[in-house]
């Protein structure tokens, strides 16, 4: 039995996810993105279009552990729980972008995600930045936690690292605050699909 807290959580999960489809269309081509192939609904449409669902799939929580083990703090119990409990592939949600978490038995896919780039995981983990998620359409800017703001129910703000700072001057520089926490993120993500769908 879930707590009234995670419950809250749930719900508000559970909108967010509904944003997707609102914001990004969730189509797809099989041959180039194996992992929304993997989420695939049904047979392509009549104009021979594939679309993916986020996948609702609860993970054992010892699953965050061999994560944990590469990055120097823990993620918001927000973004854990969502973790925890859904599967997606990427998503452009307009203002930013989600790395997929990739259907799986356990956490690495999503581990494999964060640390895809070598070139911005060196320079972001020993920074203190976490990152989730990449501006949104071309956009390569990594989106992060920043581990310095951490409070002590372990929220963090988010930030959008500029990624050609990294790559050419060495150098990690924020470019601008998405949000305050992810709770915040999140509320915003569901108000602009809200928006769009209206």
């Amino acid at each position: 039995m879930s707590s009234p807290t995670e419950q809250r959580m749930d719900d508000l999960l559970s909108t967010f996810a509904a944003s997707f489809a609102k914001l990004d269309g969730l189509d797809f081509f099989p041959d180039l993105d194996p992992i929304a192939a993997a989420l695939g609904q049904g047979e392509p449409d009549q104009e021979g279009i594939h679309r993916w669902q986020p996948r609702k799939s609860e993970t054992d929580a010892s699953s965050l552990e061999m994560v944990y083990a590469k990055l120097p703090a823990r993620f918001p119990p927000l973004f854990e729980r969502f973790l925890l409990t859904y599967r997606w592939a990427e998503v452009d949600l307009e203002i930013y972008k989600l790395l997929p978490n990739p259907p799986g038995p356990d956490l690495q896919g999503f581990l494999r995600e964060m640390s895809r780039d070598k070139g911005l995981w060196e320079a972001l983990i020993p920074a203190g930045f976490m990152q989730f998620g990449r501006g949104a359409d071309i956009d390569y800017d990594p989106v992060c936690f920043d581990i310095s703001s951490r409070a002590k129910n372990r929220d963090m703000r988010v930030v959008k690292i500029d990624h050609e700072e990294i790559l050419c001057n060495y150098k990690v520089k924020v470019v601008a605050e998405l949000a305050p926490n992810f709770f915040e993120l999140l509320q915003g993500t569901i108000a602009l699909a809200n928006g769009a769908q209206g």
